[in-house]
């Protein structure tokens, strides 16, 4: 039996696989047909009715969902399908609350494209608009229902890749809603805060919350010190908001702009994930010789570690006790830098820029607190820092590069793979060796636990012990390996978990792209070359290697898992309950 079958498309002979869809097919044969509900691995459902087409039945067909067929004839293009189509805009953006200009989607909303490419000149229909309480209790993400359009692309990146569940359709007929069981605030349910809902939403209905006028505030006050970090996603996906190709590094102009935006100093967060592979090797290696509790899991995603404190409480022993790189950053730049620089800490203001929704929950965490006042004063997402940037009217594309600033500046190849999933593993795979050895291994790369594959494993021996590694990236995933190991079934010495798809790279707070685009380029694959990139171009690829980690644990720290680093860059976690009973 043949592994395609032909149909004709719009009149034009089309070869396409078995089991594909005549939305797959049309696209193979170049021919363009509007979705919007559609999310290529994600949300396949039918809902929207935008990409019906004519297959000869007695109504028009979802392309999405109808499977080709040897000899099937299909129609794209006719006046009864552009009318469809057109009906079915008009009825939706009726009651759909049109506050285009201030919308945070405007121009980079995907039915406000739509609506040009059908010729949607006025709306035939009134309906009646929507005016349901906007939830924005969340440190992290804003739910506007009024700007919602029941696509369910973020109800299906919630349920079916990360499993959480936070949010659901409910109700029925025109009284469908998406929101949080019970209609409690996303605060109170399991959200992760991952952020993942905001980034498969085609227009405004999610968001970050905003931090960037506490950061313009911050700038503006002259008894501040304002110092901003910035995390290795950020340079590989900040240029895509401002035009240039996706997979693009920026890091010399990413530095460039923050200075103009006017921080007073500009450092690398890199230079804490080098810190972060110092302790968190040191606690693996300790774990190992003394039979600690193993599998240790690596705590570098929050939304992971809130994921694991609702849903795997049992297994919090197994998490490293490390913070986060950026938290580790805050904590030693309002002790070590402060005291370098003669800087009252109450007088300095830590900016991060990360990737990530889910970093401004971790910042509230009281924990996070090394010094008496919090590590990491606000978290801005790589969208927000672009937004500040246009705000300032800063020519981004043309800005001359600049470094980070030292003394905190200094980071590894092995600090800037942080930002891909297996990069944390692979970093600590490349140190482990000499934190048992005294000796660097041959091999720099540890390809094993590179690329996409939803769960990696590596075995590597290591002065006579064999180290079983696994990686896990998206939650869905997460949970299939936790469950492995809490049944016993897998055995682990050390795991990686990210939360979101992909890792860093395509975090919750990255640079927004269409479905048109995620359907067809694998924004995680292009992002990671650019953190590879700058590895392979470092001149210290080992975290070991880096002068300044050294400098801290020569001048302050002591030693790796030592106590004063204990006091400082380590944590505590706390089990958390799911939803209520009804």
């Amino acid at each position: 039996m043949s592994d395609f079958v032909t149909l004709t498309i719009d009149g034009k002979e089309v070869k396409a696989p078995v089991g594909s869809t005549v939305l797959e097919a049309a696209k193979i044969a170049g021919i363009h047909i509007p979705t919007l509900c559609y999310l290529k691995g994600i949300n396949e459902i039918g809902a929207c009715r935008m990409c019906v087409v004519d297959v000869g039945a007695r109504s028009l067909q979802a392309s999405c969902m109808y499977p080709v067929a040897e000899g099937l004839k299909v129609v794209t293009n006719s006046p009864e399908i552009r009318e469809s189509r057109k009906v079915t805009l008009e009825l939706i953006l009726s009651s759909h609350e049109k506050k285009c200009l201030s919308c945070v989607r405007s121009i980079n909303c995907e039915l406000q494209k739509l609506a040009r490419d059908l010729n949607i000149q006025d709306i035939r229909f009134e309906g009646e608009e929507q005016n349901y309480p906007i939830d924005d209790l969340s440190p992290s993400i804003v739910r506007d229902p009024n700007k919602c359009i029941l696509c369910r692309r973020c109800v299906a990146v919630c349920k079916d890749v990360q499993t959480v569940s936070a949010i659901e359709t409910m109700d029925r007929g025109y009284n469908t809603i998406v929101a949080s069981p019970f209609h409690m605030p996303l605060k109170d349910t399991p959200c992760v805060n991952c952020g993942q809902c905001i980034t498969a939403c085609p227009v405004g209905a999610l968001r970050e919350k905003s931090s960037t006028e506490k950061v313009w505030d911050a700038i503006a006050n002259k008894d501040l010190h304002v110092v901003v970090q910035t995390a290795p996603a950020v340079r590989a996906a900040l240029g895509e908001e401002f035009g240039l190709p996706i997979g693009t590094p920026v890091t010399g102009k990413m530095v460039s702009s923050l200075k103009k935006l006017g921080f007073d100093k500009v450092f690398d967060t890199d230079t804490a994930a080098d810190l972060t592979i110092l302790e968190e090797g040191t606690e693996l290696v300790s774990r190992i010789k003394n039979n600690g509790k193993l599998p240790l899991i690596t705590s570098c995603s929050p939304g992971w570690i809130k994921f694991c404190e609702h849903f795997f409480p049992d297994m919090l022993d197994n998490l490293s006790t490390c913070k986060s790189p950026h938290q580790m950053f805050g904590a030693m730049l309002k002790s070590y830098y402060a005291e370098k620089a003669g800087i009252d800490p109450a007088k300095m203001f830590v900016v991060s820029i990360m990737p990530c929704t889910a970093k401004k929950f971790e910042v509230q965490r009281p924990e996070m607190a090394a010094v008496g006042y919090p590590d990491v004063d606000e978290v801005l997402t790589t969208r927000e820092l672009a937004e500040m940037i246009k705000e300032a009217g800063i020519d981004f594309v043309n800005l001359e590069d600049e470094s980070f600033d030292h003394p905190m500046g200094e980071a590894t190849g092995a600090g800037v793979i942080f930002g891909a999933t297996g990069g944390v593993m692979e970093a600590a795979l490349r140190s482990v060796p000499y934190l048992l050895t005294g000796k660097d291994p041959e091999q720099v790369e540890v390809n094993s636990v590179r690329g996409e594959d939803g769960i990696k494993t590596a075995e590597v021996e290591i002065a006579g012990i064999k180290i079983r590694a696994a990686v896990a990236h998206g939650l869905g995933n997460a949970r299939k390996l936790m469950e492995k190991v809490r049944s016993g079934e897998e055995t682990y010495h050390f795991i990686e978990i990210m939360a979101c798809p992909g890792g860093c790279v395509t975090g919750g707070g990255q640079p927004i792209q269409p479905a048109s685009v995620r359907n067809d380029i694998d924004l995680c694959a292009e992002r990671a070359k650019a953190i590879y990139q700058e590895d392979e171009a470092s001149t210290f690829r080992f975290s070991h290697h880096n002068p300044t980690v050294k400098k801290f644990y020569e001048e302050y720290l002591g030693e790796p898992g030592g106590h004063k680093s204990h006091d400082l860059l380590h944590t505590h976690y706390i089990a958390r309950e799911n939803y209520p009973e009804n």
